[in-house]
């Protein structure tokens, strides 16, 4: 199969990865050239951390980055493609003009996914003249890692379009569940909903981040805490979807005003090395300034 992924960021370049691993002919496009080659950099680092913990052997790594070309031109990008995956930023008004050009430069077969983690895929397709081919594929971060991928059935979406998209998610061996579009889908939604509750307590002393992570991964089984899970997401990202949620939903999905503090500082997270945590070098070296301890 042929496959464009258009944005060449974390979500981007690691749903291009596993695709490739897969055995898909892939193209990673992006609107700068800088950005591309950042994007292949990311999948080549990823997958030499899987040769050195011998996840991945090194035949498959040279394979998976021989089935991967980067591009900036979107019509080329996705001329040839079977499936093309969006990857932009969570704009609406973005989203629905790549999905548009994207319907102007494929075959009327291509089925048109989009990769967001909230908006409305209904609302994307309406910008096509064949909007039964559109479907989300809400991958989680990071996509070469996480076993789940959300299919999101638009009103629009057909049948060969689901079952289109359930057949590509099982072939990169990741688990699907489907879902009926919906604010926040399923995961979005219940994560969320999770993670603001958890630096509520934060912000009325309830307890430290670090204390309600361990509380979550030790008392649940959640591989990781909600605090933590914030920072890997990004604060900006977090504030962005509990907006549009508060939007769609209600109140219930107020937006803190320490993460609102937070990221009018810039303290976005571990990209940016500090939110609620710190970070260094990508690992957790203490707890932010807020509780003024180190990482217990």
């Amino acid at each position: 199969m042929q496959i464009a992924v258009l944005g060449a960021g974390s979500m981007g370049h690691g749903i291009a990865q596993v695709s490739a691993m897969a055995g898909h002919e892939v193209v990673l496009r992006d609107i700068e050239e800088t950005l591309v080659e950042d994007g292949l950099d990311g999948i080549r680092e990823n997958l030499q951390g899987g040769v050195d913990r011998d996840k991945v052997t090194e035949s498959e790594m040279q394979a998976t980055i021989d089935r991967i070309e980067g591009t900036t031109d979107l019509a080329d990008a996705v001329a040839d493609a079977d499936l093309v995956v969006e990857a932009v930023p969570e704009d609406m008004d973005l989203k629905k003009e790549v999905f548009a050009d994207v319907e102007d430069a494929t075959d009327e077969e291509t089925v048109i996914a989009s990769n967001t983690s909230s908006l409305s895929v209904t609302e994307m397709a309406s910008a096509l003249d064949r909007p039964e081919r559109a479907v989300g594929l809400h991958f989680f971060n990071p996509p070469h890692v996480m076993d789940l991928v959300e299919v999101v059935i638009a009103e629009q979406t057909d049948d060969r379009t689901e079952a289109f998209a359930i057949e590509y998610v099982r072939g990169i061996e990741k688990e699907d569940v489907v879902v009926r579009d919906s604010a926040g889908f399923a995961t979005s939604r219940l994560g969320l909903a999770t993670g603001l509750e958890a630096i509520r307590m934060v912000e009325e002393g309830v307890a430290s981040p670090a204390d309600i992570d361990e509380a979550m991964s030790l008392g649940y089984g959640h591989p990781m805490g909600p605090i933590e899970l914030t920072d890997h997401v990004g604060l900006d990202v977090r504030l962005h979807i509990a907006e549009h949620l508060r939007e769609e939903l209600g109140e219930r999905f107020r937006p803190p005003q320490m993460l609102r503090r937070k990221v009018r500082a810039g303290k976005l997270g571990k990209k940016t090395g500090e939110g609620f945590y710190v970070w260094e070098d990508g690992e957790r070296v203490g707890t932010s300034g807020d509780w003024g301890g180190a990482d217990e």
